[in-house]
């Protein structure tokens, strides 16, 4: 029986609705893990294996940021489409500002309100409570976040060197890549990171994550469809799940203590710590077999992409730098609402279930919004030059 083939780069104007897919599953687990632990947190992969949602949404970041913008760097030139990257970021940056100022407003005034200063030392703000000044700087060099703030820096960070990315894919695009792993290993070897205020280093190390980023680029540019043969191979299939049942097995020894006797020592001295700011080899192949074995199973034309039960995800994941932000909001309001009330596993999971509700229906009117300023463009652009004088006349 034939294999479903690898994710291949999308015909133009077509969207590849299983990066929608799961880069809208990527922000709903990030916000259910932000939360303080409840019924829902057992449904994250994080639990199950090595990586967790981070892995999922920076592939896909730079899967898609390589299909958006290589294909600009194709037809309009390197100028043009480092323009449009660096508009981008510029955008992502100001998000990134706008959510520290209106996090540090939401913090402050329920530290504040409800005399509870435990909530600024848990969010992180005290050096900003502190020294503002000096702290607001340090915020807008990246040098400075609260909890639950670190994945847009990183992402800025990469979106930053796409254009040098997509200009040496052009050239060599498996040249690039293994330039890509060259980096990753001198980052570990050399232990290279970016240094944060006031004091340690980055929560997601660039010289490290950039692997993941890159790959998905990569992926996007061709790479994913030289891979198809081996991704179809029902060898590779098998090492794949054994790799996920070994993680699995060995996961459940962080949960159950009374089965850590089955854990040889040799290979727990061997692979611990599990290094998430390095993006450790073990959490980069557990996110490679989930992704080998969901690309085999999940063709690019299931009919389950178009459900109306699948639509809030997908929603999400085509307006994700929005919604991220709102997630970040809410599970700061979730933690207040947990920390002042206590009502049990039930609360917990309300409060989750809510939070998905009201991401899934901002992504709705999002959608809704540029879907009606589309249609309103198309409108005026097919009146042509009598738009204009249409209005005036009005």
């Amino acid at each position: 029986m034939a294999a479903a083939p690898a994710i291949t780069l999308p015909a133009t104007g077509e969207r590849e609705l299983r990066l929608d897919l799961f880069r809208g599953l990527a922000l709903w687990l990030i916000f259910i893990d932000h939360l303080p632990p409840n019924i829902l947190t057992w449904f994250t992969i994080r639990n199950y294996g090595f990586s967790d949602a981070t892995e999922i949404f920076i592939f896909i970041s730079g899967y898609t940021a390589a299909f958006v913008y290589g294909r600009a760097m194709l037809e309009a030139g390197f100028v043009v489409a480092t323009a449009r990257i660096l508009r981008r970021v510029w955008q992502i940056y100001v998000a990134h500002v706008f959510l520290f100022t209106i996090f540090l407003a939401e913090i402050s005034y329920v530290a504040t309100s409800f005399e509870n200063p435990l909530y600024t030392e848990e969010m992180g703000i005290m050096d900003f409570l502190k020294q503002p000044d000096v702290t607001i700087v340090q915020a807008l060099l990246l040098r400075f976040r609260p909890v639950n703030m670190d994945v847009l820096p990183l992402y800025i960070v990469l979106m930053l060197f796409l254009p040098l990315i997509l200009a040496l894919m052009r050239w060599k695009p498996d040249v690039t890549l293994a330039l890509s792993v060259l980096l990753y290993a001198v980052t570990w070897h050399f232990d290279l990171y970016l240094s944060a205020y006031p004091n340690g280093f980055w929560a997601f190390n660039p010289f490290a994550w950039q692997l993941l980023f890159v790959f998905g680029a990569w992926c996007a540019l061709g790479g994913a469809r030289r891979m198809s043969r081996i991704l179809s191979s029902p060898v590779t299939m098998w090492i794949c799940i054994v790799y996920l049942i070994a993680a699995f097995c060995v996961t459940l020894t962080w949960y159950v203590p009374q089965l850590g006797h089955i854990m040889p020592r040799r290979i727990e001295q061997w692979m611990y710590p599990i290094n998430k700011t390095d993006l450790d080899v073990l959490r980069f192949a557990h996110f490679l077999a989930l992704a080998a074995l969901t690309v085999r199973f999940l063709p690019r034309d299931w009919p389950g992409l178009r459900s109306p039960w699948l639509r809030p995800l997908i929603l999400c994941g085509q307006h994700s730098l929005e919604i991220f932000c709102l997630g970040v909001f809410l599970a700061f309001a979730g933690h207040f609402v947990l920390a002042e009330l206590s009502g049990g596993a039930a609360l917990h999971a309300l409060i989750s279930i809510c939070g998905i509700l009201i991401m899934s229906g901002m992504a709705w009117i999002i959608s809704w919004y540029k879907h009606s300023a589309d249609k309103g463009a198309s409108r005026t652009k097919s009146t042509g030059g009598n738009a204009d004088l249409a209005g005036g006349g009005a």
